[in-house]
């Protein structure tokens, strides 16, 4: 059995490393092939600082969002109790996720999986406003990972192919024809924006994201403003990334100077101390916009195609909790086709 996974992405690369391995578990013979045009260090998640917080996922369903959440939660939690933990990125920080609005946070779907999830009392953000022209409404606390994929996915491929993955550097244009003429039996689609393209899913936006990286080692506690003009600031084992823009239907990859001083001036005002900070670099990638995350299996035809895409802002979040659900429903459909019954 042939089997493709579409993408080289932490969603991509997270599915092939659950199939695979679990093939190889029951003892199923399997060749597993990850095609991506782009790989780390050139993916779009590789500018990200791998904050786990779901966000930017428009209509998708919030049980399976919590779901696919909290796998991820326990998946970076097992990294970080392991010898892996400074391999793979992973890092625990205590962070505040705050308003300007008069939206309020006393029901964040998440807050029983984060530790220490609690909201800020009137005091706190009082404390928090003082001297501030912006003045936070309400806010949370909690204690979350970062796992910057820069680290996590290289430590994933390395993980992929010490059990015998394949990788690929290939674009694939057009899943149909892809199909259609290729020798695999299973195809994994994990494309993200290029869903637009490859499966002419018109529902695909771009949601445009430029941020700075800035050197600031003392700085170990993250914030993120949620307004549409707010900023963030979320350390990494190396960096800090300061953000950002979620520019909808925005294609433009280039460093923007207007967002880059919106960066900069933002994140000096809610940490002063960033004004000392060596600026290290800037970047601007795409995230895969949806009005609803996909991840489903196609009915009919003669090979097996799972779509797992349009994660919006929340790649990393999402990657292991989607993957394991690709990885339940290629089994519910070679069960269904009679393939490796007795194994599965």
């Amino acid at each position: 059995m042939r089997i493709a996974v579409i993408g080289g992405g932490v969603s991509g690369i997270s599915s092939a490393v659950q199939i695979l391995e679990y093939l190889k578990s029951t003892g199923s013979p399997a060749d597993v092939t990850v095609l991506s045009e782009a790989l780390t260090p050139n993916t779009t998640g590789d500018g990200s600082a791998g904050l786990w917080a779901p966000y930017l996922l428009s209509g998708t369903p919030k049980a399976r969002v919590h779901r696919w959440s909290k796998q991820m939660y326990d998946f970076l939690k097992q990294i970080w109790l392991s010898e892996d933990a400074g391999e793979a990125g992973v890092c625990l920080l205590p962070f505040l996720w705050l308003t300007t609005t008069t939206t309020t946070m006393h029901d964040v779907l998440w807050k029983d999986i984060a530790y220490s999830c609690r909201r800020l009392t009137q005091k706190e953000l009082d404390g928090l406003n003082k001297g501030k022209e912006r003045k936070y409404t309400d806010g949370i606390e909690f204690i979350t990972y970062t796992s910057e994929p820069t680290k996590l996915l290289p430590y994933l491929m390395k993980r992929f192919q010490a059990n015998g993955g394949k990788i690929v550097q290939q674009k694939i244009a057009n899943l149909e024809d892809f199909i259609t003429s290729s020798e695999y039996d299973v195809i994994i689609n994990c494309t993200g924006l290029g869903s637009r393209e490859c499966v002419k899913d018109n529902g695909m936006f771009s949601i445009r994201g430029q941020v700075s990286r800035v050197k600031a080692n003392w700085l170990y506690h993250g914030l993120i403003d949620e307004s549409d003009d707010g900023n963030y600031i979320i350390p990494n084992c190396e960096s800090v990334i300061l953000g950002g823009t979620h520019q909808e239907n925005d294609y433009n990859t280039k460093v923007c100077p207007n967002d880059k001083a919106f960066i900069i001036n933002g994140c000096q005002k809610i940490v002063p101390g960033l004004e000392n900070a060596q600026h290290l670099y800037d970047w601007v990638g795409l995230r895969p916009g949806r009005d609803s995350l996909r991840l489903e299996a196609e009915k009919g035809g003669k090979k097996i195609v799972i779509h797992n895409y349009g994660h919006g802002g929340s790649g990393v979040t999402l990657a292991w909790g989607c993957a394991d659900e690709v990885l339940e429903l290629l089994k519910h459909e070679l069960q269904a086709r009679n393939f490796l019954k007795s194994k599965l």
